[in-house]
């Protein structure tokens, strides 16, 4: 039997850890064993992780609060636990989870079912993030339709502006002239000619 380790993380230095220390603490994982980041999970460059990873060796037990404390992106997740089970011979107990803990059955049947419960994890985790990008893509549309305008407020057109697209309209000068008369690039003048041109018609 190798030595017990636990591993926090919450996301901001704001944040409470005491709901995963005490879940760690009851399980008797000694203080000095107990390892803790106080930023984001988008990835595992973390300074207490890396520490902890080069500590860990071979049947070594890990206990952690949730699958997300671990991380947030699943992809790298899978990969983590492949690392500390598969090459360093680490064990993992996810506590809120019962189903993830590599000690339950060494046979192919055990290490099946803690795949399994990975790859859903990791299904639904990718799927929510892909709802969120939706539902954020609905929302803009909705709040365009409802006239929200987002970015920066366009400049007000040159005085000259209505004339030079006139003469350019009819071919009299050329859009590089147009442009060069009202003070601005000629794709910014096409821009705004086509937002005048449809205004115009509405």
């Amino acid at each position: 039997m190798g030595d017990v380790y636990g591993y926090i993380r919450v996301s901001t230095k704001e944040q409470n850890e005491d709901r995963q220390l005490i879940a760690l603490k009851e399980i008797s994982v000694q203080e000095k064993n107990i390892f803790m980041d106080k930023q984001s999970g988008k990835d595992f460059k973390r300074p207490m992780y890396q520490k902890l990873i080069r500590r860990l060796k071979k049947d070594d037990l890990l206990y952690i609060k949730s699958i997300d404390r671990l991380g947030r992106n699943y992809a790298e997740i899978l990969e983590q636990w492949r690392i500390l089970t598969k090459e360093k011979g680490v064990d993992i107990v996810v506590l809120d989870m019962p189903l993830l803990d590599t000690r339950r059955g060494k046979d192919l049947m055990g290490t099946f079912l803690s795949d399994i419960v990975l790859q859903v994890l990791s299904f639904v985790a990718e799927n929510e993030r892909t709802n969120i990008r939706q539902r954020q893509a609905e929302g803009i549309a909705a709040a365009k339709l409802r006239g929200v305008r987002f970015g920066r407020e366009p400049k007000p057109l040159p005085e000259n502006f209505h004339q030079m697209y006139q003469q350019w309209k009819n071919g009299k000068i050329t859009g590089t002239a147009a442009a060069k008369a009202c003070g601005m690039p000629l794709s910014t003048f096409r821009y705004r000619a086509d937002i005048y041109e449809k205004a115009k018609k509405l």
